[in-house]
């Protein structure tokens, strides 16, 4: 979650236009602090496993979901050589050499998992895309293993879920191979103003993968970071504002944030009811569909899933067409065609692209609106922060049972927990009402209505299939004296509020840092947005994988 979006002008919307930093950065980032001296480590090499001396060179480099079944289908590889191949890259790329710190802990029954895997295939049974596919979970998902479910807090280290998340269910229930847990934002960076993304009391400090001197983003910064580096296959992120988007869009990834909705989140640390949702983040559109098809469906226990009831789609990839941008209608926010130089020239690139596919490209204003509606946002955030927070301690296997006991925790516990910034977002959020008060319900209904109509209202008017603009500026400089500085767009917000689907997809390199470009919709829109995305990516070709560089300037 982008929290720092929230407090600039008093509103989610704020678009700021400042100046790229894109020089080295002061200095380099520390090397990450960790604190969980339990958590697993990852498998010994072996023999079989080809651990490049360069992190840069690597067996399974940039392949695909459907690459993998094929190698394991005709007996070249299999699920466990596959994943024992991953957790020999974890452990050079991400303990050892550049030191991403984009996993906050490993299976350490992937690979027993990965060999039950292994004996179905051979009995001829095969789950689906997934079987025996190594994927990452954020460490704010239950998964009820020997993996803690911690958010990236000490307070909850040693949280050992009594059962798994609804999504890992699916997931396991698919075949996928649960090879770890990625780093993230403490709190999914709603902690502190001044937090630096991707940092964690548990986990330290992740990098990001293309300059390592430079954010990753947040709060899905781990599992943006160890799918660009190779570290597994695919991954999953939650988002309450950017916090797919962004990452994936510095990690020169595909990120989606489905409609609020069509993924359960039963079992996932919480921020807002009204925002929440699990994500796929993949190298291509393809392996994103893929992991959507797995978690898309309605689940009992989360009451607002009822509403994707029909909707949900077993198997995205049927709507991915190369030919799917012929007749489509995109708006393009006015204010987002000119920030900066070099992302302005990358925009309209992308924009020609379009055109010649056969898309019709229309300037809307909406930005405007949406800043309206949207003064509240932080506040809404905060009381359903506290509620959803205080309803997942009372019955996690942690000491902590209450929003305002993590807080003593971290005062008891300061140099370990708040070494370089505070906790006044959870101070904050502590001294609110329940989700009775009139201040709280009356921010939610105008909000809500008024995001949906805006961005309704947009599409109608002008026939639009989907609305597009860069996702956000470059991966700024980590700092962690002074926190997180947002530099260039943020498409994040409508879609965020108003619960609607999102999808970002590499838009360029500027000196060597990753961009996303952006497509948003109506409700349950993923099939038109996957298709247009996809059509995009594939006159584009923009993802290219990282050099992990020490620097923007290495002179």
């Amino acid at each position: 979650m982008n929290r720092r979006n929230f407090l600039k002008n008093g509103s989610l919307a704020g678009i700021t236009l400042s100046a790229f930093g894109l020089g080295a950065c002061a200095t380099s980032a520390p090397a990450a602090q960790t604190n969980n001296a339990s958590s697993a480590a990852p498998a010994p090499a072996t023999a079989s496993a080809s651990t490049s001396a360069s992190p840069e060179e690597f067996q399974l480099n940039e392949v695909t979901i459907q690459e993998l079944q094929r190698k394991m289908q005709s007996g070249e590889l299999t699920s466990r050589a596959i994943t024992q191949l991953y957790l020999d890259r974890i452990q050079a790329v991400d303990q050892n050499g550049p030191k991403l710190k984009s996993v906050i802990e490993v299976n350490p029954d992937a690979l027993q998992i990965a060999d039950a895997l292994d004996q179905e295939r051979k009995a001829g049974k095969v789950r689906g895309p997934l079987h025996g596919i190594p994927v990452m979970v954020k460490d704010n998902v239950d998964t009820a293993d020997k993996m803690s479910t911690s958010a990236g807090a000490l307070a909850l280290a040693n949280n050992k879920a009594s059962k798994d998340a609804f999504i890992v269910k699916q997931l396991r229930n698919a075949g996928a191979v649960i090879i770890g847990k990625t780093n993230l934002s403490e709190w999914a960076n709603f902690r502190s103003t001044n937090s630096s993304s991707g940092w964690s009391g548990r986990g330290g400090q992740t990098r990001n993968a293309y300059v390592l001197d430079r954010t990753p983003c947040g709060s899905s910064s781990g599992s943006g970071v160890a799918v660009s580096a190779n570290l597994c296959a695919v991954s999953v992120g939650t988002e309450t504002n950017g916090s797919v988007v962004c990452p994936s869009a510095v990690s020169g990834v595909v990120g989606l944030k489905p409609t609020v909705g069509l993924v359960s989140r039963s079992g996932i640390i919480p921020i807002s009811h009204t925002q929440d949702t699990a994500g796929p983040i993949g190298r291509t559109v393809t392996d994103v569909a893929i992991l959507l098809g797995t978690l898309a469906s309605v689940d009992p226990a989360d009451a607002v899933t009822k509403e994707s009831t029909g909707k949900a789609q077993p198997d995205y990839t049927k709507f991915l067409d190369a030919n799917g941008l012929q007749g489509k209608r995109i708006g393009v926010e006015k204010s987002f065609l000119e920030g900066h130089v070099a992302i302005d020239a990358l925009l309209q690139k992308a924009l020609d692209q379009l055109r010649s596919k056969g898309a019709t490209i229309v300037e809307v204003e909406m930005m405007k609106k949406i800043r309206e509606v949207s003064g509240n946002s932080f506040k809404i955030l905060q009381y359903e922060f506290k509620d959803g927070v205080n309803k997942y301690l009372a019955t996690a296997n942690a000491p902590v049972k209450t929003l305002a006991d993590v807080i003593e925790f971290n005062k008891k516990n300061e140099a370990q927990s708040m070494p370089f910034f505070k906790q006044e977002i959870l101070e904050m959020s502590n001294k609110l009402g329940d989700l009775n008060t009139k201040e709280y319900k009356d921010a939610v209904a105008k909000q809500l209505s008024g995001s949906r109509a805006a961005i309704d209202n947009i599409m109608k008017e002008h026939k639009l299939d989907a609305i597009t603009g860069p996702t956000y500026g470059p991966s700024w400089c980590i700092d962690l004296v002074n926190g997180d500085s947002f530099t260039g767009y943020g498409m994040s917000t409508p879609a965020a509020i108003s619960g609607y689907p999102h999808i970002t997809v590499p838009l360029g390199l500027v000196q060597g840092l990753p961009v996303g470009i952006s497509f948003f919709g109506r409700a349950y829109s993923e099939p038109e947005l996957l298709k247009i995305a996809y059509a995009y990516e594939q006159i584009s070709k923009n993802r290219t994988a990282p050099k992990f560089l020490k620097t923007t300037n290495p002179s």
